[in-house]
């Protein structure tokens, strides 16, 4: 394929991904089950935190994760007792459990009390093309307080080399503003052109079929050279191309 040929048929896979039908089987579709600006972030910051493994089982546990909070996640994370926070002991997914979850949510009342909120945190450290400082200084951010050591490996930090792909997914749901409904775009001090696409096993290996990707290891290099060339394509909404990307992979088999 040429490279005009390559983004008419990327562009025609985002119409065919990026819609409605996309939510039932992605754990977008928690944060899309609250109107307050507070519970969407926490909501799908915590989803996007668990979305590795199965999908079934990623929106499940997310589900799980709401009611545990009662469902009103930022007055539970603002309002929160040690008792609460006992009660969440029983959670676990993979290996994020309980107390993991527990020191998430006294980290993102840290975040609110301290430092106005996760958009703040995010939108302080942004650069031109680029949000991985502010993901790596946000990690900073949010273990400040006392926590525990295991608890950090749940954030990855890609200037410590790594893809960062749930919390670029994050990103892309709170940032990107979308015409079908999919993505929430409701921080509107960061530009959707400077999103990171989530690179994870399906997108990188699309990526290398169609040959905008040929790193092998999906890390902090391997997510510059495809955002490169998926910027070259629409440098205004480069990330609107993760649709085709994961749908080609996960639901074509591509």
């Amino acid at each position: 394929m040429t490279q005009i040929e390559l983004k008419e048929f990327l562009d025609e896979k985002v119409i065919q991904y990026n819609n409605q039908d996309f939510i039932e089987s992605d754990p977008v579709q928690i944060p899309h089950l609250f109107s307050q600006k507070e519970d969407i972030e926490i909501a799908g910051f915590l989803s996007a935190t668990i979305a590795w493994g199965n999908r079934k089982m990623i929106i499940k546990n997310s589900h799980q994760m709401m009611e545990l909070m009662g469902n009103t996640p930022y007055d539970f994370v603002m309002s929160h007792s040690e008792d609460d926070l006992a009660h969440l002991e029983t959670f676990v997914h993979r290996t994020f459990n309980g107390k993991d979850l527990g020191g998430f949510i006294k980290g993102l009342q840290h975040i609110y009390k301290n430092h106005n909120g996760l958009e703040a945190v995010f939108a302080k450290n942004q650069e031109k093309d680029s949000l991985q400082k502010s993901i790596s200084e946000f990690k900073k951010i949010f273990f400040e307080i006392d926590h525990l050591p295991r608890t950090q490996k749940h954030i990855s930090d890609p200037l410590n080399n790594s893809a960062a792909k749930r919390i670029n997914m994050y990103l892309r749901w709170m940032v990107r503003q979308d015409t079908k409904g999919v993505d929430l775009g409701i921080w509107k001090s960061i530009s959707p052109s400077a999103l990171s696409c989530p690179l994870d096993v399906h997108s990188g290996n699309v990526a290398r079929k169609l040959g905008i990707l040929s790193r092998k290891q999906n890390d902090a290099k391997a997510l510059l050279e495809l955002d490169t060339k998926l910027r070259e394509m629409n440098a205004q909404d480069p990330v609107k191309y993760d649709f085709a990307l994961f749908g080609l992979g996960v639901f074509e088999g591509f």
